[in-house]
């Protein structure tokens, strides 16, 4: 069996991710539902929101996002960058998150740096 790799460069991307885009990209996708709560306020640090996401089987969570870090509150479970997050909303492994988010036409283009200079 073989198995599979990836490119640095791919997982640097994927790792960057805003997640939400990755969010963006599962709600495309028909995955799930989601939408900020306009009404939280955090305690800790400023740039925390709150995310509602549901499936369309009726499963729900409730995220705290700060940045790249994102914690379910209802799991009690936490990681970082996009690649964590699809792993844990759609409980599959490493390289079907990754195959996940490398999919769709614009994945490609998406990830070519801007040269400077």
């Amino acid at each position: 069996m073989a198995r599979e790799s990836f490119d640095d460069e791919t997982l640097a991307w994927m790792r960057e991710m805003p997640l939400s885009h990755v969010l963006d990209k599962l709600r495309d996708e028909g995955r799930l539902f989601w939408r900020r709560d306009p009404d939280f306020v955090p305690e800790k640090d400023k740039r925390t929101v709150r995310l509602f996401l549901s499936s369309p089987s009726g499963f729900a969570w409730e995220v705290l996002v700060t940045g790249l870090k994102w914690f379910d509150v209802r799991a009690r479970k936490g990681g970082g960058g996009g690649i964590d997050l699809v792993m844990h909303l759609l409980r599959i492994d490493f390289v079907k998150a990754v195959k996940l988010l490398s999919s769709g036409a614009g994945a490609a283009a998406e990830r070519k740096p801007e040269r400077q200079g």
